[in-house]
């Protein structure tokens, strides 16, 4: 809470709290970073999402990428332009979260608190950020951040490269119960009073505390090694919410079926599929969504299975992607609003494109790092009809 004093009288208002998520166009480690996707979502619109699940009043995306601008913007963020001169690989976070907030108070609108989050942490927990939030609104710190325990021994190699023990005596080896934990930085967020942060022009300052989050969520991804954790992470601990969309496409071979053929003496192929999809896309037809089956199989079979099932089709399609585009733009579906589900590495191109990428259970390691969505059912099995049913509830 905040004190106003007016007219010999003092009344307390709400603190106001802007979320400001720096993310430039450039980067070295990983090329174009903060539009890479971990569980589906590109990193910037995870960390929008973040902020506003911990609802502060607003959240900002201080960027000078068009590309980031406009996906920040469709995951709810104001965007802020951010000049050439705070763009640069020099250019400091502080310099943009200062720009951010002259720019906000140039328009009338003034914050109490800023919440920093860094779109580089793709698993920033939402509750530990509210709280965080609240320890400074409730005046009880100045300054918080994100840090997880760690009972870790730490040593540093000296110029000789000899390994010199930092935090414990290298002669006493101590038990676990027995030692004083750390908390190592995240680097996921940072929240502090503006005005203080003003005066200061950096993060920490005044009354500091610290805000501890799970210690798997707290990888920073700098390389490309650090993104491949975290996809596969997301896999295992993102929660799913309801999957809005307005069209589901499918690959065929792996999905629809399981990925297996029969030939005869002739040379002809058969395949096995799933009755239980068979009635999931009667449910889809029936509710009016459109679907399609995009394959690059040129067997007779996928034609003959999507006439069955009173569905559209492409086959024979080396490239997935445009032939998406070109099916989205001639039904009027913004790709954002289409799930897509495969289970191989021809899928990923259709697959990065979409709102809603996913993977039967079986998909390949690449797909499912991709996806974000996992379903329990692997192809073949009643894949189609647990997305179809999933859709349909949401």
């Amino acid at each position: 809470m905040m004190t106003d004093a007016s007219a010999g009288s003092t009344r307390t208002t709400a603190a106001r709290t802007v979320a400001i998520i720096p993310a430039r166009g450039g980067s070295k480690g990983v090329p174009r970073k903060n539009l890479q996707r971990v569980g589906g979502v590109a990193l910037v619109a995870r960390a929008v999402r973040a902020a506003a699940a911990a609802g502060v009043d607003l959240v900002v995306v201080s960027t000078d990428d068009e590309e980031i601008a406009g996906v920040a913007a469709s995951a709810g963020a104001r965007v802020i332009r951010r000049p050439a001169e705070i763009s640069g690989d020099t250019a400091s976070s502080e310099s943009a979260i200062l720009h951010a907030l002259d720019e906000l108070e140039n328009g009338g609108e003034h914050y109490d608190i800023v919440a920093f989050l860094q779109a580089t942490s793709p698993f920033i927990p939402s509750d530990a950020l509210a709280a965080a939030v609240a320890d400074v609104a409730a005046d009880r710190a100045d300054s918080v951040f994100s840090a997880y325990e760690t009972y870790g021994f730490l040593w540093r190699q000296a110029a000789d490269a000899q390994a010199v023990a930092l935090n414990h005596e290298a002669a006493h080896r101590p038990r676990r119960q027995d030692r004083e934990p750390h908390h190592l930085e995240t680097g996921a967020f940072y929240v502090f009073r503006a005005e203080g942060f003003r005066e200061s022009r950096h993060r920490f300052f005044g009354r500091v505390r610290i805000a501890e989050v799970p210690e798997w969520s707290a990888i920073e991804i700098d390389d490309e090694q650090q993104l491949g954790i975290a996809r596969a992470l997301a896999v295992r601990h993102d929660v799913v919410e309801a999957i809005s969309v307005q069209a589901v496409v499918t690959d065929f071979d792996g999905v629809h079926t399981d990925d297996t053929a029969l030939i005869d003496a002739d040379g002809r192929e058969r395949v096995r599929v799933s009755r239980e999809d068979g009635m999931g896309v009667a449910l889809l037809r029936r509710a009016g969504l459109p679907m399609l089956i995009l394959s690059t199989e040129v067997n007779p079979v996928v034609r003959s299975r999507a006439e069955k099932l009173r569905v559209p089709v492409l086959h024979g399609i080396d490239d997935k992607e445009s032939a998406l585009r070109g099916w989205a733009e001639e039904v009027g579906v913004a790709l954002s609003d289409i799930a897509y589900l495969g289970n191989d590495v021809n899928d990923l191109p259709a697959m990065r494109i979409v709102g809603w990428p996913a993977a039967v259970a079986d998909a390949h390691p690449l797909v499912l790092e991709e996806a974000r969505i996992v379903l329990t059912r692997r192809g073949g099995h009643g894949a189609v009809r647990e997305l179809i049913e999933r859709v349909l509830s949401s």
